[in-house]
């Protein structure tokens, strides 16, 4: 069965073609990130008129690649929220006219469960249950994964999340956009030790986030003097300091907590080099393992939806979604 998978939830247009047998024959990521730089951060309204350009040449792209055409499609799943409303509806109406005209099925996924079960697509797959540490975007949360549709919510961040935290402080010390990967990239040349910054949450005794307070600590610093080149670096390397160590000891805690020893790792902010360093050296001390995406498939991207919605489709668990051409901006996962 060959499912299609239609991603366009935020900044980036990704389309893919999963084979249920074969694995993932093609897929095709448009970024937007040069449209939204002159402006800092996302404009929806250009994101929304923007996936409707590219969708359907990368639809084109995709099946050429798979030597494939529009009758070798069995399913159309898209990303039904949480998003950007205008995005979401730009995928949502394109997949249901499409399934419609092939009269195959419809499949809304949620965006985070795409995220959540992307590393399943990797030559080496962790097996359910296991512990997942979602940090896309607006969000941070640590999920008990027992199967496809089975998730129970560990704990999630109280305010900002990760990514927010990293692009907001980016913005504060005037680092280019998209910020995390910048500040990331600064924090390499920088050393840690020069910034006092706080670790919030690091011992509440749950499994919570916060990282609002990391925010306006950097903000306070950035306001008491001028932050010299050097210094900035600096800075960057103490806040990423800081976000990973508060993600890594949540994340070690929650497998601890649940008894497994396997740690799922996802999202964009999973990309981040100096995260994966803190996980895997946490995870060999505690004799468990962690698994990522391949790093391609870590930010936004059609291949983890069409994979998604055929984990949905084959085993019977349709994702609780609105109805043909509805999305849901906001979505929670256990809702799905």
């Amino acid at each position: 069965m060959r499912v299609l998978g239609i991603e366009s939830s935020c900044d980036e247009t990704g389309l893919a073609l999963y084979d249920t047998v074969r694995g993932l024959l093609a897929h095709a990521v448009h970024s937007q990130i040069d449209l939204h730089a002159a402006y800092g951060g996302v404009v929806p309204e250009l994101a929304s008129r923007d996936h409707v350009r590219r969708i359907v040449p990368l639809l084109r792209m995709v099946l050429a690649e798979a030597d494939a055409g529009p009758g070798d499609i069995d399913a159309v799943a898209y990303t039904a929220g949480p998003g950007l409303a205008g995005a979401l509806l730009v995928g949502a109406g394109f997949a249901e006219a499409l399934a419609f005209s092939l009269n195959v099925p419809a499949l809304p996924v949620h965006h985070l469960e795409g995220h959540l079960l992307s590393p399943l697509l990797s030559a080496d797959p962790p097996r359910f249950p296991f512990v997942a540490l979602l940090v896309s975007g607006g969000h941070t949360q640590l999920m008990r994964v027992a199967g496809v549709g089975q998730y129970e919510l560990l704990g999630e961040t109280l305010d900002d999340a990760a990514g927010e935290a990293f692009d907001k402080t980016a913005k504060l010390l005037g680092l280019g956009y998209p910020g995390g990967p910048q500040l990331a990239q600064l924090a390499e040349r920088g050393k840690t030790g020069r910034f006092d910054l706080p670790r919030p949450m690091l011992h509440s005794g749950d499994l919570d986030f916060s990282f609002s307070g990391l925010k306006t600590a950097v903000l306070t610093r950035v306001r008491e003097r001028a932050i010299g080149e050097a210094e900035k670096a600096d800075l960057c390397a103490d806040v990423q300091a800081a976000i990973v160590e508060v993600l890594a000891a949540k994340a070690l805690a929650a497998l601890k907590a649940s008894g497994l020893d396997q740690l799922v790792v996802a999202g964009g902010v999973g990309a981040n080099r100096a995260l994966r360093a803190a996980l895997d050296a946490g995870a060999r001390a505690a004799g468990a393992r962690v698994f990522y995406p391949e790093l391609e498939l870590c930010t936004d991207n059609g291949a983890m939806i069409a994979f998604a919605g055929a984990q949905r489709l084959t085993s019977g668990k349709a994702a609780k979604a609105p109805g043909r051409f509805g999305v849901r901006p906001r979505w929670n996962l256990q809702e799905a």
